[in-house]
């Protein structure tokens, strides 16, 4: 019995020792395939994989940034992906805290793989906690892709996934793969990356959200379309998912349980901006500046490297531009304030029963029609008909067929947008009944544009007025012709001249028929000094120049001066008839106010590519154009204008408002009340079709115009259509609000004047009713035609 027991024991033994030997030879075979399928996937088997190259500089999509003069992003460039990168150090501590207790709570203490929260996922079979790190997360997110439904694809995704993320955490510091994680997400709402959406969703920088606002942003991670504020398809579970991730917070003792609970009961408190191309801050500038932009790209001597050309949307390149993002927001809230009350009245003149052919004026039902069809056949929706095929006659009956839209509308003094159902012919005609604005602000001394506003809402009036639209300038036209007389003739601005009628006869300057000049509050008796003359916008003086010297030496002289505008060399060309842009007109006023130099606008300074490496340097353009003295000396008659003249009520109060019965509807809360020396020009064209204020102080030049699309669409009277009433009000208000701003250094100081000054301007001081009249608002008319 007892050799049976042994030998029973003997074969127990061999039996575990058997099943030892296989448990390790699994164990080790697991192990073993386990290396070896990591293996495979760092040698790409399993899929492509991204060497060290791709690992330094992963693909992603970068948009274009336009940071303005003082460091603000004005807006940026992109097709799918609104991302703009920043670093560990510009994200807020709050920020960060939240995504480690809420996503990887070890993250300081793993090298790309945690082994706890792996077995947990594992012995949990995925029921309760996740095993993917946040270096996992990004691994996923730049080079892997969405997780697979097909289970082997999932898990041979999962293993690069690891794989990817030793490497990057054996590549990147803890700081950079947090920061990478932040930037590469996807917030929804064009809100890619932590730049992005917190710009979008709180209007604010990342380094100065609140632990609420981070707490929501880290929420999104989960799933960014489910938690998603705007729109909110799930309301509750947004804050509820903020509320996890404070919880979170609290849990790992990031902050305490007060803390949590005052700010769980908190509504989320966005500020929803959306950044896109339509919207946004000096959108008219940003669209000029993609056209910059894609003509720089095309030249061969600013390729990359290797021979490719810069994609303005994916590369991440900067542009710094020289547009202050205070001066320009101080441009578009004077247009916001001074349009929509202008819009009133003029509206208020084109009711049906005071105008038949609203909003046109001097025009039959027949010319109407032709001006509406010639309207037509250049907007967007007859040309994509026509590319479609359609045919003439087609295109016609559509656009008499109702159609949803939604439409632009001054509503209680703000710009808004309304749902409506209208013809698309009669939204055109809608349309031509608003007047628009367009504005440019520039430092003569550098040629830095620091303002430009060229419309009053880019979503509905894409035309951009201060490059693109070219209007008759009036009267801002005849400092071009005294800057030219005081050159070539010496003339002082003490120097008189009768206000007679004048006609300049056939046939001299080329002129085909004789020209007789009218002064258009029928004045013609006694004389005016050139300073008087300007102020009052004489037209006879004015002709009485230009018989004088000629219209050629006018039109070099504006030529000098910039514009590049077709001039004709005729004697009318003295009351403002050539077509000019707002931009050229500000670059030609600059001149002046640079003692005589004309500098090129520069709208960008340099530009960078996304590794801060300088692509584009601006170099000035500048050219001498006029003496010290003459330049001087026709800044000095414009002051005139803004000291007697259609400018002076830039010095005016409210006092003087409320006498004014006839701009009360339309100026009441503009009292500017300037008592520095500014130069100036007002203009009105022929019909109060077009109404002009340039403005200068020694450091800033701004050029405004107001007017409608068509030139049939106007006030009746000057009262309301000259440009001291259409445009002088922007510039007033614009120029108030950079002065409260003593930041900006917007001088308010006398124009330097010439230690050789020769030419004679200390002219008698006189009264101001010697003007127009008693030197009431009613009298101070723009004599322009």
């Amino acid at each position: 019995m007892a050799k049976k027991k042994t030998t029973s024991s003997k074969s127990e033994t061999l039996d575990f020792t058997k099943y030892v030997r296989w448990f390790w030879i699994i164990f080790l075979g697991g192990i073993a395939s386990v290396v070896l399928l990591f293996l495979l996937a760092s040698w790409g088997a399993l899929g492509e994989m991204p060497d060290y190259t791709r690992l330094e500089n992963p693909e992603t999509n970068l948009a274009t940034e336009i940071i303005s003069s003082d460091e603000e992003t004005l807006g940026k460039f992109y097709f799918d992906d609104n991302r703009t990168p920043i670093g560990y150090e510009d994200l807020p501590k709050n920020l960060v805290d939240a995504l480690v207790a809420t996503e990887d709570i070890r993250f300081y203490e793993h090298s790309g793989i945690d082994a706890r929260g792996t077995l947990r996922a594992i012995t949990s079979l995925g029921g309760s906690g996740g095993a993917s790190t946040i270096s996992q997360q990004v691994a996923r997110q730049l080079f892997v892709g969405v997780r697979s439904s097909n289970i082997f694809e999932a898990l041979t995704q999962k293993i690069k996934e690891w794989v990817i993320a030793i490497r990057l955490e054996r590549q990147y510091t803890k700081e950079e793969i947090i920061a990478m994680y932040f930037n590469i997400y996807d917030f929804g709402n064009n809100g890619d990356g932590i730049r992005s959406a917190s710009n979008i969703y709180f209007n604010k920088e990342p380094r100065d959200l609140e632990l609420k606002e981070s707490a929501m942003l880290v929420g999104m991670f989960k799933n960014s379309s489910l938690y998603n504020p705007i729109p909110s398809r799930n309301p509750v579970g947004v804050k509820n998912r903020r509320n996890v991730v404070l919880a979170q917070m609290m849990k790992y003792e990031f902050i305490s349980e007060e803390v949590k609970d005052s700010l769980q009961n908190t509504e989320l408190d966005l500020d929803f901006s959306p950044e896109n191309h339509r919207e946004g801050i000096a959108t008219y500038f940003r669209e000029y500046l993609r056209g910059f932009m894609k003509e720089w790209a095309n030249k061969e001597e600013n390729r990359k490297p290797d021979g490719s050309k810069y994609d303005l949307y994916s590369d991440g390149l900067k542009v710094f531009t020289t547009i202050d993002s205070r001066m320009q927001q101080y441009a578009e809230d004077a247009v916001a304030q001074h349009m929509p009350r202008l819009q009133a009245e003029f509206d208020n003149q084109n009711t049906p029963d005071r105008n038949k052919t609203a909003p046109f004026l001097e025009l039959d039902a027949s010319e109407v029609k032709k001006l509406m069809n010639d309207g037509m056949k250049r907007g967007e929706r007859w040309r994509i008909l026509k590319n479609q095929g359609k045919s003439d006659k087609e295109i016609r009956a559509s656009f008499e067929k109702p159609t949803d839209m939604r439409i632009f509308k001054w509503v209680d003094g703000k710009a808004s947008e309304v749902d409506t159902i209208m013809k698309p012919i009669d939204s055109m005609r809608y349309y031509k009944s608003f007047l628009r604005p367009g504005m440019m602000s520039m430092d003569p001394l550098t040629g830095h544009v620091k303002a430009w506003v060229g419309g009053m809402n880019y979503k509905h009036f894409q035309y951009d007025m201060v490059k693109q639209g070219a209007r008759q300038v009036g009267s801002t036209f005849k400092p071009f012709v005294y800057a030219t007389a005081i050159d070539q003739l010496q003339f002082s601005p003490c120097d008189s001249f009768p206000r007679t009628q004048i006609t300049i006869e056939a046939n001299k300057f080329g002129n085909p028929e004789p020209w007789t000049v009218k002064n258009s509050d029928g004045n013609y008796s006694g004389k005016q000094t050139l300073k008087d003359a300007l102020a009052s916008s004489t037209n006879t003086v004015t002709a009485r120049l230009m018989n004088e010297i000629g219209p050629q030496p006018v039109v070099q002289m504006a030529k000098k001066l910039g514009i590049t505008a077709e001039i004709l060399p005729v004697p009318a060309i003295a009351l403002g008839t050539p077509d000019i842009s707002i931009y050229e007109m500000v670059a030609a006023y600059s001149t002046f106010a640079n003692k005589g130099v004309y500098n090129k606008p520069v709208m960008v300074t340099r530009i960078e590519d996304k590794n801060g490496t300088v692509l584009y340097q601006f170099a000035p353009e500048s050219k001498d154009v006029l003496s010290e003295e003459v330049a001087y000396v026709t800044v000095n008659l414009m002051e005139g204008v803004t000291q007697a003249g259609s400018g002076k009520r830039l010095r005016h109060n409210s006092s003087w408002l409320a006498k004014s019965a006839v701009y009360k509807e339309i100026m009441t809360g503009y009292p500017y009340e300037l008592k520095n020396p500014i130069a100036g020009k007002t203009g009105t064209t022929q019909n109060q079709s077009d109404g002009w204020f340039m403005g200068m102080v020694p450091n800033l030049v701004t050029g405004v115009w107001v007017g409608a699309e068509d030139r049939a669409a106007h006030f009746r009277t000057i009262h309301y259509g000259q440009g001291a009433s259409m445009a002088l009000p922007i510039w007033g208000l614009y120029m108030k609000a950079c002065y409260a701003d003593e930041t900006l250094n917007v001088s308010d100081g006398r124009f330097e004047k010439p230690s050789n000054l020769k030419i004679d301007i200390n002219c008698e001081a006189r009264d101001e009713g010697d003007i127009g009249g008693n030197g009431s608002p009613a009298d101070e008319f723009d004599t322009d035609f």
